[in-house]
């Protein structure tokens, strides 16, 4: 089965990310706006308390956090993808380097940029129209966490919460 580790912002910034989404986003309806803290990976459901036990400790040891959502960016030329990007921090980049050590499954195919995606699968014209006026946008949202979410997919390829790991020693 696939895996995967989110936060998930505010109702408010993903109801401002779906207003995007539900045009630009085949994936609107499998998964709600997050940011990505690792990618799908694979594991069998033997091994899932095994993991929930590392990502206990993973989240024990990480206090809730303030984020910044800045500004509209796009992954061109890798991919055409659109996203409001998360100013990097240590906390972020903490939880990114923990949940890829040597003891989880899954590669991560690229490197870490912490973002919310807005429209993805985009076509070369489709892209260059969209994000020349979404960068006109003005995106200055701190947001808190206080929790990550281990995820996993359906058969119909949608997203689902399996747990739910509340940051902070006595969480």
């Amino acid at each position: 089965m696939n895996y995967g580790v989110v936060i998930f912002p505010s109702k408010s910034l993903q109801d401002k990310v779906n207003g995007y989404r539900k045009r630009y986003d085949p994936h609107y309806a499998l998964i709600a706006p997050h940011i990505t803290l690792k990618s799908p990976f694979e594991a069998e459901e033997q091994d899932m308390d095994r993991i929930a036990e590392q990502l206990r400790r993973i989240a024990s040891a990480h206090k809730p956090f303030s984020y910044h959502v800045s500004k509209v960016k796009s992954f061109e030329p890798v991919n055409n993808v659109i996203y409001f990007k998360v100013d990097p921090n240590d906390t972020l980049t903490s939880l990114y380097d923990m949940l890829h050590a040597k003891e989880f499954p899954g590669e991560e195919p690229y490197r870490f940029v912490p973002h919310i995606t807005i429209a993805q699968h985009l076509s070369n014209d489709e892209h260059s129209d969209v994000y020349g006026s979404l960068q006109m946008e003005s995106i200055d949202l701190t947001e808190t966490a206080d929790r990550f979410h281990l995820l996993y997919q359906l058969d119909n390829g949608s997203w689902t919460v399996y747990e739910t790991f509340l940051l902070g020693k006595d969480a």
